[in-house]
């Protein structure tokens, strides 16, 4: 009976010389299936701020103000609007007051914007692109859940998102982090495997102090305006997933918040 023949484990060899020289694009790539891209709704799925702005001007018109409203959605946007609307008043306005104002520019909103509702050029197509690559997918918005509603629904785009937080569903809006931390969190990907898709300066921090990445979207502001965006698109015709993934390995490090930038959009106007 012939003696079974012991396997001795070879010794590991040290890596090559060639191997050592080869360049980083040889190593394996970041899988997307790793990681997650979270959307904006205002301005970034959608281009709608100056519908936005038309709407709290002709709310400031009732109310007989003359605080000029594209500017300061310009400075705010991002903000849930019982937010921005604190900052047009002298003295300090009951919230429930502050909630009715909110309700009637929103009314204004959805009577101005209801022929207009249409996605970014190229959204879709992207969105199935990023679906069909592994990546996960979410909605973090300060809009209440009926005008999520509203946009989301009739443009047939719920079914992209994993998961969909609005201002419902948080105690505190942009900039704050809790928005996109939420996400992060029912998504099941940590904050600096989430890039973050904004076309306002505040969103743009909430991002940063989730300790994400982002990616501008300029339908609202010029790309010189935001602190450290990963890169600014203009809309998504050209963006695919090869070139999200190769921005995140160009730029793994999170910036840092920049309280200057945003303090700066609290000046009064």
């Amino acid at each position: 009976m012939k003696k079974e023949r012991q396997m001795v484990p070879r010794a590991r060899s040290p890596p090559s010389a060639l191997f050592l020289l080869l360049p980083q694009s040889c190593c394996p790539m970041l899988q997307a299936s790793d990681y997650a891209l979270i959307f904006d709704m205002d301005g970034v799925l959608i281009d709608n701020t100056r519908t936005q702005a038309r709407a709290f001007q002709l709310l400031f018109r009732e109310l007989g103000l003359e605080t000029k409203a594209l500017p300061l959605l310009h400075r705010l946007n991002g903000m849930p609007a019982t937010n921005i609307l604190k900052t047009i008043f002298q003295n300090p306005v009951p919230e429930k007051e502050l909630k009715q104002y909110a309700d009637r520019r929103e009314f204004l909103y959805r009577v101005l914007y209801w022929e207009k509702r249409r996605e970014v050029a190229g959204l879709t197509r992207f969105l199935e692109a990023a679906r069909a690559a592994g990546f996960r997918i979410g909605l973090g918005t300060g809009s209440a859940s009926e005008t999520i509603d509203y946009i989301v629904d009739h443009l047939d785009l719920r079914r992209h998102f994993d998961v969909i937080i609005g201002k419902d569903d948080v105690d505190r809006g942009k900039p704050y982090a809790d928005t996109y931390s939420v996400v992060s969190r029912r998504l099941g990907i940590p904050p600096e495997r989430c890039l973050v898709f904004e076309d306002a300066i505040l969103g743009e921090q909430a991002a940063y102090k989730a300790g994400m990445r982002c990616l501008a979207v300029s339908t609202t502001l010029p790309a010189r305006q935001f602190q450290a965006p990963l890169a600014v698109i203009k809309d998504f015709t050209d963006l695919t997933p090869e070139r999200v993934l190769a921005l995140l390995e160009e730029h793994p490090k999170v910036p840092k918040p920049s309280k200057e930038l945003a303090g700066r959009q609290y000046m009064r106007l």
